[in-house]
């Protein structure tokens, strides 16, 4: 098969002399899919992960496609502000000299001053959601003048709850002439936008986007922060001796509390994060490696590249914002034909992520409870009552109460609660009536006063008896 180049395609000659300064010379399969497809104006969906090159993917055909007019032409929606700032910057080189104004829009910063540089003329914004609305309810931005959208890192979008504003900008923009959309993972929600968002797509995917599932034991306990240091106690104790486990936590201050607390238990832990000088990083893997260390705490970027055939158990002990971090993580266990286990710890409001995890990749990850302690072991920490292991993916609480359909309506219910609990209306959720006995959610940050009171107070002369549902 012949190998394609930046130079096949006849790229305008300042895009091409930029590609030639940053040394590029054969697109990346992305880049070569998407880019000949996109400069004909056509929409692409385009499943690729972040470092795949999907900025050049995207960024040249609106590089070309612009004219340095000062006139919003494009517009690239990004999930947070570091993005926005890369993607900027990477299509700022791209364009070499042709005179392009590319401008970051996003919350956090001076919103006059972002205004002035938008009302001296713009041809492409790169932007988060919340602050590109902003901007253009105050008239700083022409939402129906864009002619091209692309909207990277979708199922970001998705998780971060950006999906409302996203259709508000998409329904605004009623000039756009060519969608080009990003997404490392594509959820259901993904997949409507697509055919809401786009004209008769052209999609494409990059290769080395499959992820080998591993075939290990993998188990997911419902605690709530205060709890996981009991329930990783359990685990540790039932591992045996020769056993390596990797812990991962979302933060490097996280890896190095957890470090300490283990190192407080008795426990020969060592921890790994960006923060750490390389030669210490490289002496913490080698005592790893050669099995001095039996727990090593990590954080995903500490642990890349991280090849340790002897590791037992992963621990998720905070659940993975990107539902391919958490393929990479438990694909550290069960190598070389061995059993492995992987563990994720999980609270009440984290429920649909482990969902989306497994339905993404077609997994099976059982909830079940911690393991027994073994006869002799001691426990790492007690056990303490924790309202996010009973609350759902909403922070409601279910309550049960002695009190019937008979008795009383939902409403004069929700009204006594809301004024002998003194807790505003939203505090207080569904209300289901039985003959019997009946229901109410209520909010996991007024739970335990809520309760408290229903115990001390008749309703109507009445004992409500309450009890919380599991």
């Amino acid at each position: 098969m012949t190998l394609v180049t930046f130079n096949d395609w006849n790229l305008e000659s300042e895009v091409s002399e930029a590609i030639k300064k940053m040394g590029w010379e054969e697109p990346t399969q992305i880049q070569s899919e998407s880019i000949p497809v996109a400069r004909k104006g056509k929409d692409v969906v385009g499943q690729a992960r972040t470092g795949s090159g999907k900025t050049a993917a995207f960024g040249i055909p609106i590089i070309e496609s612009c004219d340095p007019n000062g006139a919003l032409q494009s517009l690239v929606l990004c999930p947070t502000r570091e993005l926005a700032v890369q993607v900027a910057e990477e299509m700022g080189n791209l364009q070499g000299k042709k005179g392009l104004r590319i401008e970051t829009v996003y919350g956090g910063t001076d919103i006059e001053k972002q205004a002035k540089l938008l009302d001296r003329g713009v041809d492409v914004i790169v932007g988060t959601p919340g602050r590109v609305i902003d901007m253009s309810k105050r008239g700083h931005i022409d939402l129906p003048k864009i002619e091209i959208f692309c909207l990277d890192e979708a199922d970001r979008m998705l998780d971060m709850g950006f999906f409302p504003d996203v259709l508000w900008i998409v329904e605004k923009m009623t000039g756009r002439r060519q969608t080009l959309l990003f997404s490392a993972t594509f959820p259901q929600e993904v997949l409507d936008a697509t055919e809401e968002f786009t004209r008769d797509p052209v999609h494409v995917m990059s290769e080395d986007l499959e992820v080998e599932v591993p075939e290990i034991d993998q188990f997911a306990i419902k605690v709530g922060r205060i709890n996981k240091m009991w329930a990783l106690g359990r685990i540790v104790a039932n591992m045996s001796e020769g056993d390596q486990m990797l812990i991962f936590t979302n933060t490097k201050r996280m890896v190095d509390m957890l470090d300490e607390r283990l190192d407080r238990q008795g426990v020969d832990s060592a921890a790994l994060h960006g923060d750490m000088a390389q030669n210490k990083r490289e002496r913490i893997l080698d005592s790893f490696r050669e099995g001095k260390k039996s727990i090593l705490v990590a954080t995903d970027v500490a642990a890349r590249g991280l090849d340790v055939d002897g590791i037992t158990h992963v621990v998720n002990y905070d659940l993975p914002d990107e539902t391919e971090s958490y393929v990479h993580r438990i694909g550290r266990t069960g190598r070389m034909g061995r059993s492995g286990q992987a563990w994720s710890f999980v609270g009440g409001s984290e429920m649909p992520q482990l969902d989306k995890i497994a339905n993404t990749w077609g997994m099976t990850i059982p909830m079940v409870n911690a393991p027994e302690l073994p006869d002799g072991s001691k426990e790492m920490a007690r056990l303490k009552e924790d309202w996010d292991e009973i609350s759902d993916c909403f922070g409601m609480v279910t309550v049960r109460l002695s009190l019937g359909s008979g008795d009383a309506s939902k409403l004069a219910l929700a009204d006594w609660i809301v004024d002998q609990a003194r807790v505003p209306d939203v505090a207080i959720g569904e209300i289901s009536m039985g003959d019997s006995e009946s229901t109410v959610e209520v909010h996991v940050k007024k739970a335990s006063y809520v309760i408290d009171v229903l115990k001390s107070r008749d309703f109507q002369g009445r004992k409500l008896q309450p009890a919380i549902v599991n």
